[in-house]
């Protein structure tokens, strides 16, 4: 049991790293925004959705307008700064900041492709290598969070810890790679993956200060303070986008967190969203190959609503609705479901 003291320096730390991780990142942004302009870091423009419909009624409801990619790299390196010089635990931080890490850098190189190309179809890896480099990450992680910490169990409600042994190695991937994906596909209007992951992330530093691990904490809320930062200046109209070295960073340390907090049958609750998003594109593609036609007008499903007509805020502000509706009951259910 923690003392009072105790208690209040655990939950103390938390929130300080999150001001630290928000004030670096606010720093370290002009720095980025004025070398990503003065060097053209432009986003390459899409032709053509995840499903491969051509985005011809979105891109005429938007601004033709140049904007740099890659500003996830001030979300990764203020997070890596502040878990380095404050928060390093071989138990707790190791493997989310290396996840972080870890899917940052393939993120970067898929968005340094983009950059340097010239627009079209596929706009950075081809999705094969992508998904192995992915994957690569996932099952490096997996080995460490089984053999090294010692992981091999999964909580149910009601039932307690069940045992999988090193089936927890090919949950473990299956969740990353998943939740990378996910928040990925869902990077695609202004805003709107950074909010959504301030509020999964924000979750889940409430599940892990609950049940005392208090380093899993800090680092969820170091990310939400740097996304805080990040959002400052991506609210639309967004001076420069995360970039997939911001998007596949966040979604596969995510995932880690749900399995580091053991609360991972939680995570498409508190990601809803991500869900969402995700499953509409695996749905379009099934309907398309199967029955040969389409659910949605686009996908990912926000794509689907642009093209209905709604502006890119309508889209942005109700997803986040949704967002922070899905985080509240994950916490809820959380309490009530013997994770804590």
């Amino acid at each position: 049991m923690l003392t009072i003291d105790q208690l209040s320096h655990s939950l103390t730390k938390p929130f300080v790293l999150s001001l630290a991780a928000f004030l670096l990142s606010m720093l370290l942004t002009p720095i980025y925004s004025n070398f990503a302009y003065k060097h053209k870091l432009w986003k390459r423009p899409r032709t053509h959705s995840a499903t491969g419909e051509e985005l011809v009624v979105i891109a005429k409801q938007r601004i033709k307008r140049q904007i740099p990619l890659m500003a996830g790299l001030v979300i990764l390196v203020s997070v890596a700064v502040v878990t380095l010089l404050f928060n390093l635990n071989r138990n707790q931080t190791w493997l989310p900041l290396a996840a972080l890490v870890g899917g940052g850098a393939v993120g970067l190189i898929d968005d340094v492709i983009n950059v340097r190309g010239k627009g079209g179809r596929v706009a950075g890896l081809r999705a094969p290598l992508k998904f192995a480099m992915v994957f690569a990450v996932a099952a490096i992680g997996a080995w460490f969070f089984c053999y090294k910490l010692g992981f091999n169990t999964i909580h149910l409600p009601h039932w307690g810890d069940v045992k999988l042994g090193r089936g927890i190695i090919a949950l473990f991937i299956l969740v990353l790679v998943s939740t990378a994906n996910a928040v990925n596909i869902t990077d695609g209007v202004d805003g709107l993956a950074g909010g959504l992951t301030v509020y999964a992330y924000g979750a889940f530093g409430i599940i892990a200060a609950l049940q005392n691990n208090f380093g899993i904490a800090a680092f969820c809320f170091t990310v939400v303070g740097a996304l805080l930062s990040y959002l400052w200046f991506n609210i639309p109209p967004a001076r420069f986008l995360m970039g997939d070295v911001g998007s596949f960073a966040l979604g596969i340390s995510l995932g880690v967190v749900a399995m580091l907090t053991n609360t991972v049958l939680l995570l498409p609750l508190i990601g809803l969203v991500f869900v969402a998003e995700a499953g509409s594109v695996l749905l379009q593609i099934f309907s398309k190959k199967v029955f040969h036609r389409r659910i949605f007008i686009s996908s990912p499903l926000h794509h689907h609503f642009e093209a209905k007509g709604w502006p890119k805020t309508k889209v942005t502000m109700r997803f986040w609705v949704i967002g922070q509706v899905a985080a509240t009951l994950g916490v809820v259910l959380a309490l009530i479901g013997h994770y804590i």
